[in-house]
């Protein structure tokens, strides 16, 4: 590609200044690259804008010049979706940000796409109500960005993926057309659910703005506990009991033995005598007691062991070792997150591992993830690993969501990394059809291009 020419380069700096408009030295390296560590080029020119108009501006120039954008948030993605190219420009929303108001009889919050999800799950709780969405990077990742890949994070059995908890959106389109429909209702039955559109593109249709999410009432109280699990079909009828006889569900995760052994050994933390096959994390928020559950679940030898946390630090220090973050250390570690059908989950995990060993005797594969969901994740090292190595690890996880009918991505979004695999996942027909909405979008091609849709031909 050509490097932009200096009227473009220009036409931004005479319309949005120097405070918006950032080039050369002054682009900072975190533009580079998301938290999958791919990205490897600094855009050509960074912009900041401060207010949708400024937004809506930067697009316009940039459409007008037929000239890519990346969209940048909180960086903390896995599918290489923020990376830029070297000639690109990329838009930063972390400027757009704050909680514009909590309306308490509608249950709603309105927020700014550049707001950390921590800020706003704050302030919604200090006007007591819970805001639904919630992930392991909640400290950083921003509400644009979770609306754009649709995250789903650790509440969704009991409050939905975030697409379920937004009620109105704001977005501007390619050529700077903003579309506002800043919804506070539950119902609204008006025509197309233009929303929808966005949230979940990763960018490609437009750029999110601000929005509007539900709001939940906060729980009468929270318990969590680790279960010790001995085979999978006790793990799937424990979910089945959870579901009928907690009230306050809101999460259930799993986690295999190799998993649970490295995490907990890494930070330094036992729970059980001996590792079981499967460690069940269970929370719920409500004022019943978990002990009762408990005991039902040992008379019907769904769990052999349990420990309830006894303060906040142990409960948090159950959630450390689900976060898995000790795994980061593991040479060139490859994560994976995928989502199949509930019951195929442990005999798809066994595949992947069975011929990753196969294939590389010394690695390690790690699964563990939102089995109440269908969702789990994969993280695997081969040791240093080159190009070559990604591929075919990628071939073999992918390969496999394919045979058992899965989505290669449940909840980090495509990106680059995960399009060459779309087709796995999607009919030719779906995909024409994407292709079809993005040209009616973005007929010039401008938003996030390489993401998400598999190259043609």
């Amino acid at each position: 590609m050509t490097q932009p020419s200096d009227p473009l380069l220009q036409d931004l700096l005479d319309t949005l200044g120097e405070e918006v408009v950032f080039n050369g030295d002054r682009i900072p390296g975190k533009a580079r690259s998301d938290e999958s560590r791919t990205g490897h080029a600094m855009p050509l020119i960074y912009l900041r804008p401060r207010t949708v108009a400024e937004v809506s501006e930067a697009l316009r120039l940039c459409n007008a010049a037929r000239w890519p954008v990346t969209i940048q948030g909180g960086m903390t993605g896995l599918a290489g979706g923020a990376n830029p190219e070297a000639g690109d420009v990329a838009l930063s929303l972390d400027r757009l940000a704050g909680v514009e108001e909590i309306d308490r009889d509608a249950g709603a919050i309105t927020v700014w796409a550049g707001t950390v999800l921590e800020t706003a799950q704050k302030a919604a709780e200090e006007a007591g109500f819970l805001l639904p969405i919630d992930l392991g990077a909640r400290g950083s990742c921003q509400i644009g960005g979770n609306l754009a890949n649709n995250a789903g994070g650790v509440r969704v059995i009991s409050h939905g993926v975030t697409r379920d908890n937004v009620l109105g959106l704001e977005a501007v389109l390619a050529d700077g057309t903003v579309i506002s429909s800043l919804n506070k209702m539950q119902k609204n039955n008006t025509g197309y659910d233009l929303k929808q559109l966005f949230i979940g593109s990763e960018g490609t249709l437009g750029v999110i703005t601000r929005a509007v999410l539900k709001l939940k009432p906060l729980g009468e109280g929270r318990e969590t506990c680790l279960c010790a699990v001995d085979n999978y079909e006790s793990a799937v009828s424990l979910l089945h009991a959870a579901r009928k006889g907690m009230a306050g569900l809101s999460a259930y995760e799993v986690m295999w033995r190799v998993f649970f052994e490295f995490s907990s050994k890494a930070e330094g933390l036992r729970f059980f005598e001996e590792t079981p096959p499967f460690v069940v994390l269970i929370e719920q928020t409500s004022a019943a007691s978990i002990e009762a559950f408990l005991e039902t679940a040992f008379e019907q030898e769904l769990i052999s062991d349990a420990v309830i946390a006894q303060s906040e630090k142990q409960r948090l220090d159950f959630w450390k070792v689900r976060e898995g973050y000790a795994l980061d250390h593991l040479p060139d570690l490859m994560n994976y997150d995928v989502s199949l059908p509930i019951g195929d989950l442990d005999a798809y995990s066994k595949a992947v591992t069975d011929e990753m060993l196969a294939a590389y005797p010394q690695a390690h594969v790690s699964v563990f993830g939102h089995m109440g969901d269908s969702n789990i994740h994969l993280c695997i090292s081969v040791g240093k690993a080159d190009e070559a190595d990604h591929h075919a690890v990628d071939a073999i996880v992918y390969d496999h969501v394919r045979l058992y009918r899965g989505a290669v991505s449940a909840e980090h979004g495509v990106g680059r990394l995960k399009r060459a695999y779309l087709g796995h996942s999607r009919s030719p027909e779906e995909i024409a059809l994407m292709r079809r909405i993005k040209a009616a979008l973005d007929p010039n091609g401008i938003l996030n291009p390489g993401r998400v849709l598999p190259a043609e031909g």
